[in-house]
């Protein structure tokens, strides 16, 4: 009787090359990183991502060994910097600091080069910035949001109003604050908070529903008057500051949160020691007190949490988007 040993060569060798190909992946975790990584903000450099990237990137490079660069790639409402992402090796050295933006540009823009779940791997969600109505205190006599619907409803002309651009969370703000008060407004969008900020206290917009972070100082100043949160809570660097809902809107809660992604085929044992990392970092001490003076929450979690997150939202805001008609070809 004659057996053949053919099959069993052949398990040889796909258990070798299994063997070849796990050693490969698991030699790759134990190095990286060996040079520098790229983190990619998909604004212009001063606004909240920016900051937050910053901050982050800061603690990042100590902790791994290796300079973590903070790139920025704005446009298209964030959308250029993640597909840039999305296309990038998927070898742990390019990153993106994305944010709630993201999840709203899936529904906004009829035509997107990647698809945010599909081609972006969660790490880790950093934190929680509210957004806050300002309004530019020369221009505008408004000091609570009725004082500022009646104002906008008496002008000869829109009040304009600023967003981080098309499809942003201060873009859909805007749109659902119209919904609920019944006014018109005239909607200008920037490629970040850093040129927004310029213009809003030169006076080229009236007002905005942008983070707190980089407004904050300007709302110490006098120069910004702050009239109301768009989050369920107050914030606890501008307690006295209402909610939209305190305000009479019922039900307005929406905030921006950043968090990082990788593109989708990195090694799940990079991602982990990434949020491994980054965990450590966002529930440190003193990044807690570098979050509270920029009026940040903390956050942390794992990829899966972030990854939930992202598709709950997407859901959420496909919603408002269509009740708000809102679109971009």
């Amino acid at each position: 009787m004659r057996i053949s040993f053919r099959p069993h060569r052949r398990q040889l060798v796909q258990a070798a090359a299994l063997a070849l190909g796990l050693s490969a992946t698991l030699a790759m975790a134990q190095a990286w990183p060996t040079r520098s990584i790229s983190l990619i903000v998909p604004f212009p450099a001063g606004g909240t991502t920016d900051v937050l990237a910053r901050a982050l990137a800061d603690r990042l490079s100590q902790s791994l060994g290796q300079p973590v660069v903070v790139e920025s790639r704005p446009g298209a409402g964030a959308t250029v910097g993640a597909d840039y992402v999305a296309k990038a090796k998927p070898d742990g050295y390019t990153l993106l600091m994305g944010a709630v933006h993201h999840t709203i540009a899936t529904s906004v823009y009829k035509k997107l080069p990647y698809d945010f779940q599909k081609d972006l791997a969660p790490v880790a969600t950093v934190a929680m910035v509210p957004n806050v109505l300002v309004v530019n205190a020369a221009l505008t006599p408004a000091r609570n949001v009725t004082e500022l619907v009646a104002f906008a409803k008496s002008a000869p002309a829109k009040l304009a109003y600023g967003s981080n651009g098309n499809g942003t969370a201060q873009h859909l703000i805007g749109t659902q604050f119209q919904a609920s008060t019944g006014v018109e407004l005239l909607h200008v969008p920037y490629k970040g908070s850093g040129p927004l900020t310029t213009d809003l206290l030169g006076g080229q917009v009236a007002m905005s529903f942008d983070t707190i972070t980089p407004v904050l100082q300007h709302i110490q100043a006098g120069k910004l008057r702050a009239l109301a949160v768009t989050t369920a809570k107050r914030s606890s660097v501008l307690p006295d500051v209402p909610t939209l809902e305190e305000a009479g809107l019922k039900g307005f809660d929406i905030g921006t949160w950043f968090g990082v992604l990788a593109p989708a085929a990195t090694p799940k044992d990079v991602v982990a020691r990434l949020n491994s990392e980054m965990v450590k970092i966002i529930r440190s001490p003193d990044f807690a007190q570098r979050m509270q003076a920029i009026g940040a929450e903390p956050l942390g979690g794992t990829p899966e949490q972030m990854a939930k997150q992202i598709a709950d939202e997407t859901t959420k805001f496909a919603k408002l988007v269509k009740d708000g008609k809102v679109a971009i070809d």
